[in-house]
């Protein structure tokens, strides 16, 4: 019976042919496994394209590099350009790939106190600066203030503002002037002088204008059609339509298809100690700037008396 329990056993030996199937699973499985590199490149390709057209004809980030718009925005400042209230152009699509041109599509012209962002006419870099005058306008500046249509723009003197001073805002951009000093906490700060510029649309917002320089005074021009001008609020700090011969301007008014969108609103704003500690990540966010409307208030206007 033992005999017949060994040759009973025998057949079973049969079993031994699963290793065989379970082999092929497994050859199988890795087959299946095996990754498609051409459908992920594919995948990755329409997700870059995705990102590259809601870049260009929607809205991007934009990272604030100097103090020539303080102190409405500040170094490490970010912010969101809409790509679509003046249309689109060639300054439109990201990194500059198109080549120039004078085309526009659904064009439409910027609104007094709108900040933009303008492509300088020369090179492929972008500024970002406050709409002062519209295509027809006549502009000029003596002393620091804008008379437009040869009419002065209201300018009100308002009490001291308070900045912060850190990595990012150093304060130190004002000449001869030193605006550092402290709150009442002790607290370091920069505390600058500022007006209040109200433009004809009733569009209000802080100005610095702190010392005599050469661009307080600017002859009368004539805005040509489909062209605006614009200035830095930081007005003895900006190289912007007022800088005629230097390339650091923008050598005049900006055409139309060289502004490249407008700023909205701000997301975050860095003090500049941000390192690739990711506690840094929080601790270096400045505080009260996040979602800040980038779009100038507009001052209400007291109705003109009856005769």
């Amino acid at each position: 019976m033992g005999s017949g329990l060994r040759h009973h056993r025998g057949p079973t030996q049969v079993t031994t042919g699963t290793p065989a199937v379970n082999d092929t699973s497994k050859k199988k499985k890795k087959a299946d496994d095996k990754v498609d590199w051409i459908a992920e490149i594919r995948g990755l390709a329409l997700m870059l394209l995705a990102v590259f057209a809601f870049h260009s004809f929607i809205a991007k980030p934009f990272y604030i590099p100097s103090e020539s718009m303080m102190p409405n925005l500040l170094v490490g400042d970010r912010l969101v350009v809409s790509k679509y209230p003046y249309g689109w152009n060639w300054s439109s699509i990201s990194f500059h790939l198109a080549p120039r041109g004078k085309w526009r599509l659904f064009g439409s012209t910027p609104e007094y106190g709108d900040i933009v962002i303008p492509v300088h006419p020369q090179r492929d870099e972008d500024y970002i600066k406050r709409v002062v005058a519209l295509p027809g306008d006549r502009i000029a500046v003596r002393n620091g203030q804008i008379i437009l249509n040869g009419t002065p723009v209201e300018q009100k003197v308002e009490p001291a503002i308070a900045l912060p001073l850190d990595a990012n805002s150093r304060c130190d951009g004002f000449g001869f002037d030193d605006f550092r000093s402290t709150n009442a906490d002790g607290k370091p700060i920069c505390r600058v002088p500022v007006m209040r510029e109200t433009l004809p649309n009733g569009a209000t917002y802080l100005i610095i204008d702190h010392q005599n320089q050469d661009l307080d005074n600017f002859p009368e021009i004539t805005v040509p059609e489909d062209h605006v001008f614009v200035m830095g609020d930081n007005r003895d700090h900006s190289a912007d339509s007022r800088e005629l011969n230097h390339p650091r301007g923008l050598l005049g008014p900006i055409p139309l298809e060289n502004i490249g969108g407008r700023a909205e609103f701000i997301t975050f704003s860095l003090d500049g100690t941000t390192t690739i500690n990711p506690i840094s990540w929080w601790t270096s966010l400045r505080e009260g700037r996040a979602w800040s409307t980038l779009r100038p208030a507009i001052a209400e206007r007291k109705p003109a008396p009856e005769r």
